[in-house]
């Protein structure tokens, strides 16, 4: 059934063992993010004995159907009072910024007779979560200190997602400092520095990740095979993981501008467009409703993609060598934000790729 996406699991699995091969030389842990495929049960069992330590995810949902895979799971968006009993439940650290939820998260381990895991996330110029002032870290390192039912791991932090602020030696040499004063400060040993995403691979390479850092979070550079500091394709890494496969409901020949006074789509927006004169016209049954129009590219290179509204995404097919027909279909690669639209769509079936069995999860 169409669209679906197709999932190679084998490749999947490759980049998973690539990266957290290359985290482990530098006595990194990794923790697979899986939000980006809505942490289908199939993807995560099959990378569960990759090399990866963690799992994270942003949703409790997501780690609660995960929850018979044997990882250490991590909530790594900042936790709601309103979830707490499953934060506790479900994850086995969360990656916090606020002492009422890890009040919250304490009362109700002993409620339930569960141990915690907290870290605390620091804001490193990115201004998205964490503490931002360097006293009122420490202050709240000693509150969390007090409680009997958490343990203080230690200490995470998030660059490139909202600021879009790189990674570099000096701003995660300044987390790894923060740890080493808490360490002085509370005579204690922190076991878990988070220096960030799939943008802090870059360091790696260049041979700048401080020395203390010990976990990196890996959404994209597993999924898509690219960090995401430059949107530098990975060494040896599969791109091409997901491929998002779509049938042609219509193909014709028309004109490539539209006749009549233009006004604004069903988006509000006033589009332009260029007179190619007749093209031929393939209609896919997919649309914005379904996934972020924006990225994705055609396969085939002589293809080119017109423009979508909610149900429809138009492909102008004239250059390709392939004589396509109505019921044929056009397959696409997928950027990040696509790829989580796409697998988010219950209206996108998803085909599971491993050692050239198919599974499909409608």
């Amino acid at each position: 059934m169409y669209p679906r996406i197709e999932i190679d699991l084998d490749k999947l699995k490759h980049n998973a063992n690539l990266l957290s091969k290359k985290c482990r030389e530098h006595n990194i842990e990794t923790a697979v993010v899986t939000k980006v495929y809505c942490a289908f049960p199939e993807i995560v069992d099959y990378l569960k004995d990759s090399g990866v330590k963690y799992i994270a995810d942003s949703r409790i949902k997501n780690l609660k159907k995960l929850s018979s895979i044997d990882l250490e799971k991590i909530l790594i968006r900042i936790p709601m009072l309103t979830e707490v009993e499953d934060v506790v439940k479900y994850s086995d650290i969360s990656l916090n910024s606020e002492i009422e939820v890890i009040e919250k998260i304490d009362e109700t381990c002993a409620k339930l007779n569960k141990k915690h895991k907290i870290a605390l996330m620091v804001d490193l110029g990115d201004l998205r979560e964490g503490y931002f002032k360097e006293d009122e870290l420490f202050e709240v390192v000693g509150k969390t200190l007090e409680l009997k039912n958490v343990e203080f791991v230690g200490l995470g932090t998030n660059l490139t997602c909202y600021g879009a602020v790189i990674p570099s030696k000096e701003n995660l040499g300044r987390l790894c400092e923060l740890g080493q004063k808490i360490e002085e400060k509370f005579d204690i040993k922190l076991s878990f520095i988070s220096g960030g995403n799939s943008s802090s691979l870059h360091l790696l390479d260049k041979g700048e990740m401080p020395s203390r850092v010990t976990n990196l979070r890996l959404g994209e550079a597993i999924a898509l095979g690219k960090e995401t500091a430059y949107s530098q394709d990975i060494k040896g890494a599969y791109q091409d993981s997901f491929k998002l496969v779509c049938e042609i409901v219509e193909l014709k020949e028309k004109p490539s501008i539209p006749i009549g006074e233009i006004g604004v789509d069903a988006f509000g927006n006033k589009p332009h467009y260029e007179d190619k004169g007749i093209r031929k016209r393939a209609i896919v049954g997919i649309g914005k409703q379904d996934t972020n129009v924006d990225g994705m590219s055609t396969v085939d290179p002589k293809q080119e993609i017109l423009g979508a509204s909610s149900d429809h995404l138009i492909v102008d097919v004239t250059e390709s060598d392939r004589d396509y027909k109505v019921g044929d279909t056009i397959e696409f690669n997928l950027e990040y934000g696509a790829l989580m639209a796409a697998t988010t769509s219950d209206y996108v079936n998803k085909v599971f790729k491993c050692e050239e069995k198919l599974a499909e999860n409608v």
